[in-house]
């Protein structure tokens, strides 16, 4: 084996081994959303658009209770999270068994290469490892596509999840007269807040049975 065809099997060896890291540790699962947090839910007041038949419980509602709730202990205790992101991690295993079969048979060609190099001529060698090229480039191109669909994935876990979070909020302040539900998450809006302010308690057992009632 000449020295430019060595440079190019290391070259190649070398790619196969980074892109298994970059695939393996930027696909992993990720924690429960921090940044991604519910909406600040607001009780409908005067100047809101209220149905009829909500107008009598918001008019004897007390509008100047204002309190929040603490985002990573709500998500983190919120049964719809924990069944999504479990089934995120199952559909995550799969692209992972994915990727490690592109790896292993990429690895495998370019090792049955070094082995016969020495036998083959040199247009064989230059075909061999056109070819190698080619499927480096086909097994780059399908690591995106994976990549690509557990960010889609996630994201749509992400949303649903948040989205029948909001509502529950939504709801869950109406029925006990909060004028303003805040979210407080690292980094947030909120500096300080008093503790008696804090009902992540309350709303996350609302929100569990309210999952458990109708999953």
């Amino acid at each position: 084996m000449n020295k430019s065809t060595q440079l190019i099997v290391n070259a190649v060896l070398v790619l196969a081994v980074a892109v298994l890291f970059y695939l393996h540790f930027s696909s992993r699962p990720a924690a429960a959303p921090v940044a991604a947090t519910p909406k600040v839910t607001m009780a409908a007041d005067s100047t809101a658009d209220v149905a009829v038949d909500e107008v009598a419980t918001v008019a004897s509602a007390d509008t100047n209770k204002v309190a929040y709730v603490e985002s990573n202990k709500l998500l983190e205790g919120y049964k719809g999270m924990q069944v999504a992101r479990k089934n995120f991690e199952g559909k995550a295993k799969g692209w992972q068994a994915q990727n490690d079969a592109l790896v292993r048979n990429f690895q495998a060609a370019v090792q049955k290469y070094q082995q016969t190099a020495q036998t083959l001529t040199n247009e064989q060698r230059a075909a061999t490892e056109q070819s190698l090229q080619q499927q480096e480039a086909q097994a780059g191109q399908k690591q995106q596509q994976l990549q690509q669909q557990a960010a889609q994935e996630e994201a749509k876990m992400t949303k649903t999840v948040l989205d029948r979070v909001d509502k529950q909020i939504e709801k869950y302040g109406k029925e006990h007269g909060y004028r303003m539900i805040l979210i407080s998450s690292p980094g947030g809006a909120i500096a300080y807040a008093r503790k008696e302010l804090d009902i992540t308690a309350p709303v996350l057992k609302y929100l569990n049975d309210e999952y458990s009632a109708k999953k």
